[in-house]
């Protein structure tokens, strides 16, 4: 079910570096290396695949930008805030640039 936006607005302040750009929460996260970006993106790409809901995902360089949006529902719901959650989880298993 699609949040309403003071919703998004009340819990976008538990994840920072996050924002709503249009219907996604978006972040992007620098890490050290290319290397470490493929290894974010793969550990990312199965946490997504076994909650069955997927993020887009650009990646430039060492920069990879996330971005959670439930189509289906038109908007951004609580699993895209567990998808940026697990986001933030795994990116700090890498060493990261500011």
């Amino acid at each position: 079910m699609r949040l309403s936006e003071s919703e998004v607005t009340t819990r976008l302040a538990s994840l920072p570096g996050w924002s709503v750009k249009g219907d996604a929460l978006v972040r992007a996260y620098t890490f050290a290396s290319f290397p470490d970006v493929v290894a974010f993106v793969t550990r990312l790409g199965f946490t997504a695949e076994a909650n069955d809901h997927h993020p887009d995902m650009i990646i430039n360089y060492r920069t990879i930008t996330v971005a959670w949006s439930t189509h289906s529902d038109g908007g951004i719901t609580e699993k895209d805030f567990a998808g940026a959650a697990d986001a933030g989880r795994i990116a700090r298993a890498f060493p990261q640039k500011p």
